[in-house]
């Protein structure tokens, strides 16, 4: 059984609370992504393994740990999961990335897939699928069962930067094995598939395109 993990940060909190104002522009929409990636991938990243390697300090030489295996894959939903790629690069940037291209059927809400492509050498690394928004659900089911029936990776986690329960329990519901992790909760989602009070559409808005 994966885990799901809420974080709790007055960081994170006062980031958000400028992220869903109206009044914030697209550049410091941007700029907020990249520090909650950031935030973000100290806590997804907590249970990586560690080796014991040797090195020499400018005083002695000494043993220190780093992080054991193969790096990380990235995967951002596009469009939105391009905006935490950055930040989440920023603490790992030896990780790897791929794309996965969807968007919601407007009558439906279903998921479409348009791209898909990840780095060829998926079976041993950890993958890590991003996207902003956990609205219904859809979106990051879909993403992580394209990952699972073509790519095979050795573990499977979801990072998102604000959730509702409708979404969280889709997703957990299809995949009780993946992590999950989410930035804020928020409460509902509305008829229309947007989260409430959410941030209105994060493509839109860190892109500048019209909402």
């Amino acid at each position: 059984m994966g885990k799901t993990i809420i974080m709790e940060h007055p960081l994170i909190e006062h980031k958000i609370a400028i992220l869903k104002n109206r009044e914030t522009g697209s550049k410091l929409f941007r700029e907020l992504i990249d520090e909650l990636g950031m935030l973000m991938a100290v806590e997804v990243t907590k249970d990586l393994k560690l080796k014991v390697e040797q090195i020499s300090t400018p005083l002695m030489d000494t043993e220190v740990k780093m992080i054991d295996g193969k790096k990380l894959i990235l995967v951002p939903i596009l469009r939105a999961g391009i905006g935490m790629v950055d930040g989440f690069l920023n603490m790992l940037p030896s990780a790897k990335v791929g794309h996965i291209g969807l968007y919601r059927e407007p009558e439906t809400l279903e998921p479409v897939e348009y791209f898909c492509k990840l780095p060829k050498d998926t079976e041993d690394r950890e993958i890590i699928i991003l996207d902003p928004m956990l609205a219904t659900g859809g979106s990051a089911e879909a993403a992580v069962r394209f990952v699972k029936e073509r790519f095979n990776p050795k573990k499977i986690s979801v990072a998102c930067i604000i959730g509702c329960p409708e979404g969280l329990n889709h997703l957990r519901e299809k995949h009780s094995d993946i992590d999950i992790y989410i930035a804020y909760m928020d409460e509902k989602l509305n008829e229309h598939g947007y989260i409430l009070p959410g941030l209105g559409d994060a493509g839109d808005r860190l892109f500048g395109t019209k909402q």
